[in-house]
């Protein structure tokens, strides 16, 4: 069993990456892919926590993608495998999409403050740890506030796209985050088609032109996946000739329901994927 998508506290995890390989232990997985969004600080910690095992990590990362439109509800992410963590372009992309992310929070703090939530950034980034500040983080403060009792109220009521605090941030177009990827000598992996909200025919189209950009793979076995997207899913990357791959999305605490590993339960994504990565780095 493996898992090649879940997250840190260097991310929106709450999890450190010491404390995600203790996990790995206890389960038993045979290969592992932290991939924090825009960033791999966490990589050689997590990888170092795991040294002398016989798991296999995986050096990965989650790219923030615009979708090809501002008013598209697409949420677009490309998850970027067997990278150079040391890449000085990719590295100095993640700090740009970073330094995106930071002008946002400071904008968000404004709308909130403006709704009348008398809301620090200070108190915001205590809930980060090593973490840039993101949206999760805003949630806890709301929670801590008793503005909402729990995460999903916040994105639902204030925090998410279209609600009155979300901000749009600096993010990395699709084109980009492939040619990035591949130049430090990764492969890019489509995450979650679930979440590009389109039907069998358009996500076609749509995937078919990330792969002529240079797409490898698609994430296929996902803990929100249910059993017809994952028959959809698999016919494009057979027709497209693209990598399936699979996670968890595991984030920690704040979801009790999903695990790592096998995400809902019924998560089960095969060594064949480990495999099938591999041969295509050595093409």
């Amino acid at each position: 069993m493996i898992d090649l998508h879940f997250h840190s506290t260097f991310s929106d995890g709450s999890f450190t990456p010491e404390e995600l390989a203790d996990k790995v232990k206890v389960i038993g997985l045979q290969a592992v892919a932290l991939t924090d969004h825009d960033t791999t600080s966490g990589t050689e910690i997590f990888r170092n926590a795991l040294e002398g095992t016989d798991v296999e990590v995986i050096p990965g990362v989650e790219l923030s993608v615009s979708p090809p439109d501002e008013n598209s509800k697409m949420t677009i992410h490309m998850l970027g495998y067997y990278i150079d963590i040391n890449n000085r372009a990719l590295q100095t992309a993640l700090e740009e999409v970073r330094d995106g992310r930071e002008s946002r929070n400071k904008k968000i703090i404004k709308r909130l403050n403006d709704l009348g939530f008398d809301i620090t950034y200070e108190e915001v980034s205590a809930y980060a740890g090593e973490d840039v500040v993101g949206r999760p983080h805003f949630a806890h403060a709301l929670i801590a506030r008793k503005i909402v009792s729990q995460k999903q109220r916040a994105f639902d009521n204030y925090l998410g796209k279209g609600k009155p605090a979300y901000v749009e941030r600096f993010r990395l177009t699709a084109a980009d985050s492939i040619r990035l990827i591949r130049e430090a000598g990764g492969l890019p992996v489509l995450a979650h088609p679930i979440t590009l909200r389109l039907g069998y025919n358009k996500l076609y189209d749509f995937v078919s032109s990330l792969k002529d950009l240079g797409l490898a793979g698609m994430e296929i076995y996902y803990s929100e996946h249910k059993a017809k997207h994952i028959r959809d899913y698999l016919r494009i990357a057979d027709k497209l000739d693209l990598i399936e791959t699979g996670g968890s999305d595991f984030h920690g605490e704040g979801n009790d329901i999903l695990h790592l590993g096998v995400g809902f339960g019924n998560l089960n994504v095969p060594y064949s994927v480990v495999d099938n990565l591999k041969a295509a780095i050595k093409v």
